[in-house]
């Protein structure tokens, strides 16, 4: 059953619908995977897929950035020019201001691109989903909601993805049992890749 109050707005109205219409839950509800739009879940983070430029560019990475403004790429510029001056490593997590979003903070990780890696895309992209959910750890963020890092102009096979990400985020869920992060959520553009991530994911039946 569908519940709305008068203080939602038709903006969050239609993403709670999403929600409540296509989620599916994993460890005992510490994961969500849903249908939806990246740049308007409201959490502690979002995980861009970045490029190792950081200054934004096409998919996820460029919504991102157009409808958080400035405030990202401004963060982003600095990172570069004090932390990592040659760009972020593939795999490696760096975190900046969510600016407009609704998130309170965007990190920024660098996934592989399939095919370019030497045999080691899988464990590349596994250390960008532990790497994004440590550095929220760190900061004591309770969620966090990841799109389908690589699988888009990078070229990473669904299938292959699905069970990398869903091994790396329950590995950290179950060795970090007492981190701050309570929820993940792993969000998808469109339904033909939920479905395809249902079919292929490697999530255990227990509760962590």
């Amino acid at each position: 059953m569908l519940v709305f109050t008068r203080h939602l707005s038709l903006v969050t109205c239609h993403c709670f619908l999403v929600v409540e219409e296509s989620a599916h839950t994993f460890l005992g509800g510490r994961v969500v995977a849903l249908v939806g739009d990246i740049t308007r879940q409201e959490v502690d983070a979002i995980v861009n897929a970045a490029n190792s430029t950081l200054l934004g560019g096409g998919g996820v990475d460029g919504a991102i950035h157009r409808a958080g403004g400035a405030a990202i790429l401004a963060e982003c510029q600095e990172i570069r020019r004090t932390l990592h001056r040659e760009g972020l490593p593939v795999g490696e997590a760096v975190m900046t201001t969510a600016g407009l979003l609704p998130a309170r903070h965007v990190i920024h990780t660098v996934g592989p691109i399939y095919g370019r890696h030497e045999g080691r895309e899988a464990e590349l992209l596994a250390r960008c989903y532990r790497n994004s959910l440590a550095l929220a750890a760190r900061h004591n963020l309770a969620s966090i909601a990841f799109p389908a890092i690589s699988t888009g102009a990078f070229g990473y096979p669904h299938e292959e993805a699905a069970r990398v990400a869903s091994e790396a985020v329950e590995s950290f869920l179950e060795e970090e049992a007492e981190s701050s992060v309570s929820q993940v959520r792993l969000v998808f553009f469109m339904p033909r890749d939920l479905r395809i991530f249902l079919n292929s994911h490697g999530f255990s039946d227990r509760q962590v």
